[in-house]
């Protein structure tokens, strides 16, 4: 394996260094502030990134996207990861899970979401289902030509942006030797469609700005046409497009410890107590080398899960392993960093406290880190009969 990027490679990670750096880091402490984005300020980020070329980068060319390897979309994320997760929303990622419309919904959904001109989110959470995607009680029943849907979905990030929700929903049940098994559909559900409601969610101490909305469904009927898949299919569509999501978490993860350890290295060298920068005194010096060398493991395990990815090798149990290691990672890094930086770290006057803050979610959402070693130690395990 090369550990070198190309020079294009370098050109990506430069390109969306630098617009970070240019368009959201100004921007990042009122929004922190205020817990809001303003519509215009998403607005101009987004086109700036149209104008750039990257909106919708993790889609192939064949339908508008840039075309981007997963190492290279990868890199991307890796980037983005530096600034507020409330702004960098709007550089635009739709869901790879769009690529399984047909014709029809191509026109409706994919296309306008590769464009920019519509906006998705993503919907599975219950609030008492959580990674038990099986124990979902949001259903939907047959009733003629529809399906009737009831019931809840929460912490639905980007709600509040979404144009259409891409939902995964309970529409049948299954007896097995080991109890009963729901059957999982998927569908694409657009805001203001009657008895579907769109409502402000909790009040997170993490990625202010960045919200998590409630979507309520009472008696809400949805045709055939916006089954995403097939009827029943959903684990077959969320199998095949949704391990991007735990890989984009390790990439953030990285980007946002490299942003913060540099916080730390500049604060040991600039720093004096007793006559001497306090990076000198092997207390805060080894904790610096144990920082980067975590990060660096870290960057290593994600680029070569998307490298996996990319020579058409299975890569569940190294994006799990990225996703744990990365995210457990940035949580040291950032609690190390505002050690390092003592009682000035927990002030609002340095960003340290936000990142501290912003780190905790990282190892609960799009599978907590238990959820990530089940999944390692069953992918060790099974072929061995375990």
């Amino acid at each position: 394996m090369d550990f070198g990027l190309t020079h294009e490679q370098e050109m990506i990670v430069s390109t969306v260094r630098n617009f970070v750096e240019k368009e959201i880091y100004p921007h990042e402490a009122e929004v922190e502030r205020t817990g809001q984005v303003p519509r215009e300020l998403g607005e101009a980020i987004k086109r700036k990134v149209i104008d750039l070329g990257f909106y919708a980068c993790n889609f192939p060319e064949e339908v508008g996207g840039a075309g981007l390897s997963h190492v290279d979309f990868t890199l991307v994320e890796r980037e983005l990861g530096r600034g507020s997760m409330a702004l960098t929303h709007f550089f635009g990622r739709p869901q790879n899970i769009l690529m399984a419309c047909n014709a029809e919904q191509r026109e409706r959904y994919l296309l306008p979401a590769v464009r920019g001109d519509r906006m998705d989110a993503l919907a599975m959470t219950e609030p008492d289902a959580g990674s038990d995607v099986r124990g979902m009680k949001c259903s939907a029943t047959r009733d003629g030509k529809d399906w009737v849907v009831n019931g809840s979905k929460h912490f639905i990030s980007g709600a509040e942006h979404a144009d259409f929700f891409i939902v995964f929903i309970a529409t049948g049940v299954d007896e097995t030797p080991k109890g009963p098994k729901k059957r999982i559909t998927t569908f694409l559900v657009d805001r203001g469609t009657p008895g579907f409601e769109v409502r402000e969610g909790y009040n997170s101490v993490s990625h202010k700005g960045y919200k998590n909305c409630i979507l309520y469904f009472d008696n809400c009927r949805l045709p055939d046409a916006q089954v995403l898949g097939e009827v029943d299919g959903g684990f077959a569509v969320m199998n095949e497009w949704l391990f991007a999501t735990r890989l984009t978490v390790a990439a953030f993860s990285v980007g946002r410890a490299r942003r913060c350890f540099d916080y730390a290295l500049s604060y040991a060298a600039e720093r004096k107590q007793f006559g001497q920068p306090i990076g000198k005194f092997q207390g805060v010096g080894f904790q610096i080398a144990d920082m980067i060398t975590e990060i660096d493991a870290a960057d290593l395990l994600t680029l070569a899960a998307a490298w996996r990815l990319d020579q058409g090798l299975p890569a569940n149990r190294e994006i799990s392993s990225a996703k744990l290691h990365a995210s457990e990672t940035l949580a040291r890094v950032t609690d190390t960093t505002l050690q390092i930086y003592g009682g000035m770290g927990l002030m609002d006057d340095f960003p340290i406290e936000r990142f501290w803050r912003d780190a905790r979610v990282e190892r609960i959402w799009d599978g907590t880190s238990e959820i990530q070693r089940h999944i390692i130690a069953r992918d060790l395990l099974r072929p061995l009969g375990a």
